[in-house]
């Protein structure tokens, strides 16, 4: 399916642009609406279930295996929709990353298991060790299936090479050390700082370097790049910047506004203008895609 005609699914509300579609709704709903095998890379960062107070609720279920049950259900919908070749990369907190790594890892293929470490925000916990990391599964649907991996876009510093300026005296004719590298699987980026310019008015905001690494890697120009839990929509805008198409979906639609402005669809929304505030704590509801106990036993029946 191209871009253009996935303008014209039954989405519930969205606004779009010739490299953006920004929808507001559930995702598990809206990804229904997606065909099979039309998504060339999906990020997501769901609530991660710690009870994280966006303002007006918290992303809390009543236990794990809730919660479990709810992140399969999205899970399954995302590799639905992407194609054969794509890549799926998702994250949650560490101490349910081993139930849906298992998950995955059955039903799908595991490509490498990922840590994001960041600076520490403050005071770390005096009775335990505090946490300084946030998994990311990287995945597509089997062992045989082909995938993106543009690893030249990548590159990073070889400190060896280009800081040591060592000597490889191993080979038959002694040659100084790589000064670029692959990344290895531990990514060392800040977490969004109020300061920066980045900066939105969201409480887990991930930052443009670690998804431009992901977007640059798993994608090619003008694919297609889907965000089911987009929050401040940086999936999109950091795809729209390297020349990818973009589909964000958000619940909140306080989010759902940064998306148009973020993704330049619109300045507008509703009649006025959608300007970029700074306020240290936001009041607007979380992006998760919530749903009560009815909902759940409904969706979970349908799969």
């Amino acid at each position: 399916m191209k871009f253009e005609e996935l303008v014209k699914l039954d989405f519930d509300e969205f606004s779009y642009s010739d490299n953006s579609i920004v929808v507001l709704g559930n995702c598990i709903e809206e990804l229904k609406k997606i065909q099979d095998n039309t998504i060339d890379l999906i990020f997501a960062d769901p609530p991660y279930n710690i009870g994280k107070d966006f303002g007006n609720n918290k992303d809390k279920w009543k236990n794990t295996e809730e919660y479990i049950m709810w992140c399969k259900i999205w899970i399954d919908e995302c590799f639905r929709v992407l194609k054969n070749e794509g890549t799926f990369y998702f994250m949650t907190a560490t101490q349910f990353m081993p139930y849906l790594d298992v998950y995955c890892s059955e039903k799908y293929n595991v490509l490498s298991r990922i840590v994001w470490n960041y600076d520490s925000s403050g005071v770390q916990s005096k009775k335990n060790f505090g946490s300084l990391y946030e998994p990311i599964l990287m995945c597509n649907k089997s062992k045989k299936a082909k995938y993106t991996f543009n690893y030249k876009d990548i590159l990073v510093e070889a400190k060896t090479g280009a800081k040591r300026k060592l000597i490889d005296y191993r080979k038959k004719v002694p040659t100084p050390y790589n000064t670029q590298k692959v990344p290895g699987n531990v990514w060392n980026f800040n977490r969004v700082r109020f300061k920066m310019e980045e900066y939105e008015n969201h409480p887990t905001q991930k930052p443009e370097k670690l998804l431009e690494r992901i977007i640059l890697v798993s994608s090619n120009e003008n694919d297609i790049v889907l965000d089911p839990f987009s929050g401040t929509f940086t999936t999109s805008a950091v795809a729209i910047k390297n020349n990818r198409k973009a589909i964000g979906i958000e619940l909140n639609e306080e989010y759902y506004k940064i998306g148009i402005r973020r993704t330049h669809i619109s300045d507008v929304y509703k009649g006025k203008t959608i300007e970029k505030e700074r306020i240290k704590k936001t009041n607007a509801k979380n992006k998760s895609s919530f749903i009560n106990e009815n909902q759940l036993s409904i969706l979970v029946n349908e799969v």
